[in-house]
């Protein structure tokens, strides 16, 4: 044992310069631990632990492991304090019921295009009609989707719409997606659709930067639609502003089974190609002039507009994670570059994830956070593990006499190496979070990458520099060339056999082995780092947790099961596209079927009739009743009830009864079952005593300011 501990901090000794990388993962882990937690913490403990912290950092001596962890403790006390005091300060009023018929009055704060519409986002909220919340209560921001007919729009315009509202909407299943909880991040208390075409009341000027960014990143999609109607408009418009809700939901899907979905969506892909056209045009613009060029430092004045036109891009883009990521390090890159030193490093990975988490630590939960610094922490460590090996293939080129057939090589190459690495380090994450995995994203990527580059995106700048003259369409049609034929790949591949698979949902334990074995491989530098494979695959080979066998929805309107061979059937007369959806695919199944039997199933009194389904599961006899006029024969002989419908209190035989209003108050239901009894878990229940949780204690807990204050 003292030989195991002395090699363990010799190793660390040795990797005294990487210790600086683990100082996101630390403030990260405190973050994680808050989101764990199943009630909501004291807003004093993350800075009580943070001040005790300190203390062991004084008295560590100078230098030391000790110290090196006495810090980490006070970086994950910083994220923990960080998220606890920014839940607390966006609290704001949520509906407590749906709203019908509602007269809905509000500034616009944001404009999404979608492929058959317009959805907005609406503050300084006022509702009125029956059953509307008083002041107080009403909620600071609120999203519609308009009708077809409405007039020309702009952010800071005043509109009054009526409305169907509804709150948001809470996970389809224990452990699903939480929208609610993004929707508390967003400040958005309610969701819903118009009911007749908008009216302008007022316009108005955005006011403040971000709304002024807001209401120039709407007028330049706009204009992108106007000029490219059609698919390839909607993903021009994602290219340039970030607006994916614009892009044909058929093109999406063809995106994600091929794996170009992160062309979409704006991150370092992007960033880069921006930088990099910029510093290529300024500085070989400069070089045209030898006069100009003997005067000024071309590199430096090339970096320094890089980096406004970074920034601005960024923020055009509606400073998304992968863009905030990218755009940190590109900053950081481009400093570099103007006091002469090294551009591409972890250390600007670990340093723009501190800034991301500082600005908005709740997006270390979100999926796009997790998939973009993993592909770059990938990339990063496979370009410094390859130095050697890149330098002597470098020095072999240059002695060759065909050198132009090797760069052409080191370029097909690298393309290739880099769809790998990232295909790799991204892949586990997206079938967590989406269940789903591109097998052929090699292929797709080696065509459309190059084309984005060297064609869609320098058309594309061209188009933004354009735009202040209104001349953009002469550079917006060449790139919907381009976008065409990105389009044209996506389908083609997405149509090969096997080109994506979807896979069951993954435990969350696996999420956290993925993400500490795979930090562990990449940050170091000896031989230990290899410690981290064991660890990365004992995540991939947990087992996925057990499906359940009956669902209902938290609306109490849409009723489920999985049969013996694991497919997930609807069984209600009511459905839902989004909760069937998702419920099949955290089963690994591509959307669900209506429940039918076959002719001995239905002569044994299995099946559905008119707002009444009778299942049998082992020793378990089911009812899944629709019709309030069938609880009655629903509760006659069945072992378990779920009732689309009130009826706790008509049904005395069942062991176990579930209605609408059980959803109403617990969220969505998981039922599984077995010999020995039945397992019952609710979303509410799931989650905890959070904020975003309805009927939550802790909701009432944090002081909720009204609108304007």
């Amino acid at each position: 044992m003292a030989g195991a501990r002395t090699w363990i901090l010799d190793q660390f000794d040795a990797e005294r310069g990487r210790w600086m990388l683990w100082l996101p993962v630390a403030m990260g882990l405190g973050i994680a631990v808050y989101f764990e937690l199943p009630s909501e913490p004291a807003l004093w403990l993350g800075a009580a632990m943070a001040v005790g912290a300190l203390v062991l950092v004084f008295l560590a001596p100078a230098g030391s492991l000790a110290r090196a962890v006495a810090i980490g403790l006070v970086a994950g006390s910083a994220g923990f304090g960080l998220i606890t005091w920014r839940t607390a300060g966006v609290a704001a009023p949520t509906l407590a019921r749906p709203l019908f018929n509602i007269n809905v009055e509000g500034r616009i704060a944001d404009i999404q295009r979608l492929p058959d519409g317009v959805r907005v986002v609406l503050e300084a909220v006022r509702l009125k009609g029956n059953g509307a919340p008083p002041p107080e209560l009403t909620p600071a921001r609120v999203r519609v989707s308009l009708s077809k007919g409405a007039p020309p729009i702009r952010v800071g315009d005043r509109l009054l719409v009526l409305a169907n509202l509804s709150p948001p909407a809470g996970p389809a299943a224990p452990g699903a997606f939480d929208f609610q909880r993004v929707a508390w991040y967003q400040q958005l208390g309610a969701v819903g659709y118009a009911l007749a075409p908008a009216v302008v009341l007022e316009a108005g000027r955005p006011s403040g930067l971000v709304r002024t960014i807001d209401a120039l990143r709407a007028e330049v999609t706009q204009r992108i639609i106007q000029a490219l109607p059609g698919p390839a408009g909607g993903v021009v418009a994602a290219l340039l502003t970030g607006e994916q809700t614009a892009v044909d939901k058929e093109v999406t899907q063809a995106m994600r089974d091929s794996g170009l979905a992160h062309i979409l969506s704006v991150s370092g892909l992007h960033i880069v190609f921006v930088v990099g056209l910029v510093m290529g045009l300024v500085r070989y613009g400069i070089a045209l002039f030898p006069r100009l060029a003997l005067r000024v430092d071309a590199k430096k004045t090339a970096a320094l507009l890089a980096f406004a036109a970074a920034v601005f891009y960024t923020a055009l883009a509606g400073a998304p994670v992968p863009a905030q990521r990218a755009c940190a390090m590109a900053c950081f890159a481009l400093i570099a570059v103007l006091l002469d030193r090294t551009a591409l490093s972890l250390r600007l990975v670990a340093w723009s994830a501190v800034i991301v988490l500082i600005a908005a630590p709740e997006s270390l939960t979100g999926a796009s956070f997790q998939m973009s610094f993993a592909a770059v922490i990938a990339l990063i460590a496979a370009w410094e593990a390859a130095a050697g090996w890149r330098r002597r293939l470098h020095e072999r080129a240059e002695q060759s006499s065909h050198r132009w057939l090797w760069r052409v090589l080191a370029a097909v190459g690298a393309s290739l190496a880099t769809t790998l690495i990232a295909s790799a380090a991204t892949g586990a994450f997206a079938a967590y979070h989406f269940n789903r995995l591109s097998l052929l994203g090699v292929a797709a990527n080696l065509l459309g990458v190059p084309l984005t580059g060297f064609w869609i995106m320098p058309w594309g700048l061209l188009a933004m520099l354009l735009m202040p003259f209104g001349l953009e369409r002469f550079a917006l049609v060449p790139m919907g060339w381009g976008v065409e034929g990105l389009n044209a790949i996506a389908r083609h591949v997405a149509g090969w056999p096997d080109a994506a698979t979807l896979v069951p949902s993954l435990p969350s334990a696996s999420l956290w082995l993925l993400t500490v074995g795979g930090l562990w491989f990449c940050f170091w530098r000896r031989r230990w780092r290899f410690a981290g494979l064991p660890v990365v695959v004992v995540g991939l080979l947990l087992p996925p947790p057990s499906a359940p066998d009956l669902l209902m929805s938290e609306d109490g309107r849409v009723l489920g099961l999985r049969d013996d061979k694991g497919v997930v059937h609807m069984a209600s007369a009511r459905t839902d596209r989004f909760v069937s959806e998702a419920w099949a695919r955290r089963s690994g199944q591509e959307g669900a079927r209506r429940w039918t039997v076959s002719a001995s199933e239905e002569a044994a009194g299995l099946g559905c009739q008119s707002g009444l389904c009778r299942w049998r599961k082992g020793p378990w006899r089911i009812a899944l009743v629709s019709d309030d006029r069938r609880v009655g024969d629903a509760c006659a002989n069945a072992d378990i009830v779920l009732s689309t419908v009130d009826a706790q209190a008509r049904c005395r035989g069942p062991r176990l009864v579930i209605d609408r209003r059980d959803a109403w108050r617990d969220g969505a239901h998981a039922l599984w079952l077995n010999e020995l009894g039945v397992r019952r878990e609710t979303t509410n229940a799931h989650r905890g005593d959070r904020p975003w949780v309805p009927n939550s204690p802790s909701r009432q807990a944090i002081p909720v300011k009204p609108p304007g204050a």
